[in-house]
């Protein structure tokens, strides 16, 4: 389901998208997809929203409802709105740090009061005069990643697997068929949830920003989205990330990561 909520505001909600929706904007181009895990009957847990900013920023966010938490789909929702809901009642703001960090904490809030136990990841990426910077909870992740395919930043996920890698204790090879690697140490949705803020980076003309669900983070290599995400128009980058993923997902290629998920893809190029 997509929601346009007005002219800068795009949810999408339980999605089932057969193709890639393209946005242009002040920014670049914004190129949205989500669709359910092959063979599941539940809603899709995962939640995007893309929010174009009076003051000419822009805000991706990607949140993915725990995978067998009550009502995951109502938590992922509920995080993307309150984001929304909280940039929109800020206004035309430069600084949108406290906006982002009021929607989150503000989601974090709800979530608990439901008192069915669900809960939700969410990464969110503003971008303001060519500075971008991430916000995350969870696995969820976001990835920058240069016109000669070098990755400028990358999101750390919230995970005992994430947190290995990042130290340099298992490599990301590893990672990829560990067994651990669907367990969560951080989420929206707990008393517990902490905030990560990452750096500012300056984007140059050329550079790619992407935002996604662990549906994509757990099926491709950081080489192989890194190459494909800034290679062609941003269609073409986002359907070639689309058809790896869904390969991996249908385990067709045996000797490559497998794991049937919910995806949800935010990609800005230029």
């Amino acid at each position: 389901m997509t929601t346009i909520l007005d002219a800068s505001t795009t949810f999408y909600l339980e999605s089932e998208m057969e193709t890639p929706v393209l946005h242009r904007g002040e920014q670049g181009s914004v190129v949205a997809f989500s669709r359910t895990c092959p063979g599941k009957e539940e809603p899709n847990d995962d939640s995007a929203v893309v929010v174009q900013t009076p003051g000419g920023g822009l805000v991706l966010a990607v949140a993915d409802g725990v995978g067998g938490a009550p009502v995951g789909y109502k938590a992922s929702a509920i995080a993307v709105q309150c984001l929304a809901e909280s940039l929109a009642t800020h206004g035309s703001s430069d600084d949108l740090r406290p906006a982002i960090l009021d929607g989150i904490e503000k989601a974090n809030e709800e979530i608990l009061d439901m008192g069915t136990g669900a809960a939700t990841t969410i990464c969110v990426v503003e971008i303001q005069n060519r500075i971008a910077r991430g916000y995350q909870v969870g696995d969820s992740m976001a990835i920058f990643v240069g016109g000669r395919g070098t990755v400028k930043w990358k999101s750390t996920s919230h995970s005992p697997v994430g947190y290995a890698i990042e130290s340099g204790m298992l490599a990301e090879e590893d990672a990829m068929h560990h067994d651990e690697r669907h367990i969560v140490s951080n989420l929206v949705g707990s008393r517990f949830m902490h905030i990560e803020i990452g750096p500012a980076i300056t984007l140059t003309p050329r550079d790619t920003v992407l935002v996604a669900s662990d549906g994509l983070f757990d099926n491709l290599h950081l080489s192989e989205i890194s190459q494909l995400a800034r290679v062609g128009q941003p269609l073409q980058r986002m359907n070639a990330l689309i058809r790896l993923a869904s390969d991996r997902m249908n385990l067709t290629t045996p000797d490559s990561p497998g794991k049937p998920d919910d995806l949800a893809v935010l990609l800005l190029a230029p």
